[in-house]
């Protein structure tokens, strides 16, 4: 046996070496250069580079071609002055934080809000009317500021579901779908979150206007937020005005990151025109940042992505818990949105003390339904 593999080997061996040959030779005429013919020496640049075939100049430097890759600009004869810049590499840093640390840690997110709502729902239930129905209704809501509410919510969730198909949308809908259908959907889509956008904003101005009076903060919350509002255990409802404690920081949360949300995407609607980072990163360096103050116009578009995608998936969590009180999470609490008809008891249950303001500036008159009031005799 070991005499047949060293026949084998004998055979093998040369035929190998034709083969790399062959090779070789067919590599060397791709390139045009003839492995007979004796090629001179690469000639050193005035600058130190090794310049290859032999031509002078400093055109393979490395610390050019360094400087080329890290984003340095030239000059162009045109208008457009990003024309200079031959690699925009923070593109590639761009690509590796969207679609990693923002995905990964965003769907996660979302995943573990949806994960505490339901385990919050199984250990606690869902937060009932203690003292059942009166069945006499208040007005908590009127038209126009159901109508702000829905116009910022129906919009804020048209915005979610068209964003989210942009950052996952691939992933998970176009292995189903197709790329055809994937592709019409999501052109269609991009075109509704740029339009609802407008809505979105015009609600969060109204919502501004009507409700900040109502949701500076007071004593009272404080001691709603000591009883965390009755949410973990029954017969501990705190007192609170129009709106508790929960509800002015979701108010003042909504107001924040709806603006900055706003701003981001102002910037990417009307891209190259509005340096928001710059500005804003040399506005923290005064309290002892050290922020980049000179940003191209590439890179503050890629800022406002990043930043808009981040606070986009931080609105979506908080709404989710949100939609979840409004709806299955609290008996009666819908209704102070759908007909703006609360039940008196839901309403001295949860928010006494605008009840009894109500109550006292407008006395019977506030209260609806219920049995017919009793006729007096007449004198």
């Amino acid at each position: 046996m070991p005499i047949l593999l060293r026949r084998m080997a004998l055979y093998l061996l040369p035929l190998l070496a034709v083969i790399c040959l062959s090779l070789g030779q067919a590599a060397f005429a791709q390139s045009g250069v003839d492995p007979n013919v004796a090629q001179p020496a690469p000639q050193a640049s005035p600058e130190g580079g090794q310049v290859p075939g032999g031509v002078r100049g400093t055109t393979s430097d490395a610390d050019m071609w360094r400087a080329v890759r890290q984003g340095t600009f030239g000059t162009v004869s045109i208008p457009d002055r990003k024309a200079g810049q031959l690699i925009q590499s923070e593109g590639e840093n761009w690509r590796v934080v969207r679609n990693g640390a923002v995905s990964y840690y965003g769907i996660w997110g979302l995943l573990g809000m949806i994960g505490l709502l339901a385990l919050f729902f199984l250990v606690r239930g869902r937060i009932m009317i203690e003292a059942g129905k009166d069945g006499r209704t208040i007005t908590r809501f009127d038209f126009t500021e159901r109508m702000a509410h829905w116009l910022l919510g129906v919009s804020f969730i048209l915005l979610a579901l068209t964003g989210l198909n942009i950052l996952y949308g691939r992933y998970v809908i176009m292995p189903v779908v197709g790329p055809e259908i994937f592709g019409a959907v999501t052109n269609f889509g991009k075109h509704v979150h740029n339009y609802i956008s407008f809505a979105f904003m015009v609600g969060l101005l109204m919502v501004f206007v009507m409700w900040v009076g109502r949701n500076i903060p007071g004593r009272t919350d404080l001691k709603w937020l000591m009883k965390a509002g009755g949410l973990f255990s029954k017969g501990g409802h705190a007192s609170s005005h129009k709106f508790n404690a929960g509800q002015k920081i979701l108010y003042w949360l909504v107001l924040l990151l709806g603006l900055s949300v706003s701003l981001s995407g102002i910037a990417l609607l009307f891209p190259f025109e509005f340096p928001l980072f710059a500005k804003t990163f040399a506005f923290l360096n005064v309290f002892g940042f050290d922020l980049p103050t000179t940003l191209s116009v590439v890179q503050e578009m890629q800022l406002a992505q990043i930043w808009h995608a981040i606070i986009g998936l931080v609105m979506i969590g908080i709404i989710l818990g949100h939609i979840y009180i409004g709806t299955i999470g609290m008996q009666g609490a819908f209704a102070a949105m759908g007909s703006g008809q609360v039940d008196l008891n839901w309403a001295r249950e949860h928010h006494d003390l605008w009840v009894e303001e109500k109550l006292s500036r407008r006395g019977d008159d506030a209260v609806h339904g219920g049995p017919a009031p009793k006729a007096h005799p007449a004198e």
